[in-house]
């Protein structure tokens, strides 16, 4: 392992002491996690693919391992296998809470898996109530409502969140914007009604471009690393940026439930957030316009569109959702979200299936939803295609106007990413 690596390996802030001076979100993007490596004569970061390490010390092994099974703490000195930890993840970790504002983060082999982590913490401590706010990601919801770890959820709007809250309740969860409808909290609100028991946010949607939810009351902050944070539909991955006592709980989670992520996945991450807010903030610019377009436009019933701003528009539609899907061609016709390139889905039959029917409609995702996650391509060849795949345009009547609205503010109130 190169002298780099090491030093990555050190600690999730091994880089501090490089950085003298707050620095803006754009230049943290580029450089944290890579702040070491010009002195050690490297322009772009070592991928370190080994599973294990050679040592010749077995008692000093000993005591480290010992010293992760009691805090989970990041051992001192070089790994030691690569279910501990790994010098290229370790890299993405220390970036995403430079970009968070938090102390550490913890990076797993998917979104689900790092959810999955968060919740076996608070269960290991007794607390197994989950307080969460509708609409959530459709596997989210259906991992607290089956109760496949052992959870129990309420379900609450925000103001009920005070009100729900009980001696054994380990997490409140939300997720703002919310997948699919794009609804928004108060997260500053939510994070007082927590009162001291955890708020965990899903910044999936936003990233830490749009919101930075710690600076919010959050303790927990959590991402589909596949999505805009990976960026270009080639990585599987999640996180969950917190304090480093939770950090140290999660570790000793991932190493015992073995949900790593692969050394490769954290080199293209910590690449990704290179272009992170290049490439949210082009693409809400294109998605704000769009946005406009579809208010627009009689064939479109209702456009949700966040006063943050940011690259996901959903939209209701007067006719057939099924061929509007079937109908784009520039447009990929797939789930996830966060691409370089545009993706179009329809929640109800994909990614929010599997939450049951009434509670999805309560949550308001409706069959005539369709959620697309706006990409680099130009606005106006993404508009041709979407004018296409709507569908002939209505006559309209005399004296009618038009009835499409906003679900947050008027889309014409651009992104301000």
């Amino acid at each position: 392992m190169d002298s780099a690596s090491r030093e990555a390996y050190a600690g999730m802030h091994g880089y501090d002491e490089v950085r003298t001076a707050s620095r803006a979100l754009a230049t943290e993007a580029v450089h944290a996690g890579r702040d070491d490596l010009a002195r050690q004569g490297l322009h772009a970061p070592p991928i370190d693919l080994s599973t294990t390490y050679p040592s010749y010390d077995s008692r000093g092994e000993a005591a480290r391992i010992d010293a992760f099974a009691t805090t989970g703490a990041e051992p001192d000195g070089p790994p030691v296998y690569g279910r501990l930890g790994n010098p290229t993840v370790a890299r993405f970790e220390t970036a995403l809470a430079r970009l968070e504002g938090t102390e550490a983060a913890v990076a797993f082999a998917s979104g689900m898996a790092a959810l999955t982590a968060v919740l076996l913490v608070r269960a290991s401590m007794g607390l197994r109530h989950v307080v969460a706010v509708r609409p959530l990601y459709g596997c989210s919801d259906h991992l607290l409502t089956a109760g496949l770890l052992g959870s129990e959820v309420t379900w609450t709007d925000p103001a009920g969140i005070a009100e729900a809250l009980r001696p054994d309740t380990g997490l409140v969860m939300v997720e703002s914007p919310a997948n699919p409808t794009l609804a928004e909290v108060d997260l500053r609100a939510v994070a007082h009604a927590c009162g001291s028991v955890p708020l965990l946010a899903d910044n999936t949607f936003a990233t830490p471009v749009l919101q930075r939810p710690a600076e919010h009351g959050a303790r927990l902050v959590l991402h589909s690393a596949t999505k805009y944070l990976g960026g270009h539909g080639d990585v599987m991955a999640g996180v969950v940026a917190c304090d480093e006592e939770f950090a140290g709980r999660l570790r000793q989670v991932r190493f015992a439930t073995g949900g790593v992520l692969h050394p490769l996945a954290g080199y293209l991450l910590l690449r990704g957030l290179s272009t992170l807010p290049v490439r949210v903030r082009a693409a809400a610019e294109t998605a704000a316009e769009l946005a406009r377009r579809l208010t627009a436009d009689p064939r479109v019933a209702r456009v949700h569109y966040p006063r943050i701003g940011g690259a996901m528009i959903a939209f209701e539609v007067h006719g057939d959702p099924h061929e509007v899907i079937a109908g784009v061609r520039l447009i990929t016709p797939a789930v996830s979200l966060g691409s370089v390139d545009t993706l179009i889905q329809h929640p109800a039959s994909i990614s929010h299936r599997i939450v049951d029917a009434d509670d999805r409609r309560g949550a308001g995702v409706s069959d005539r939803l369709l959620r697309m996650s706006v990409g680099l391509e130009d606005a106006d060849d993404l508009w041709a295609d979407l004018d296409a795949a709507l569908g002939v345009r209505p006559r309209p009547e005399r004296g009618a106007g038009n009835c499409a609205t906003s679900h947050n503010e008027p889309a014409a109130a651009a992104a301000r990413p």
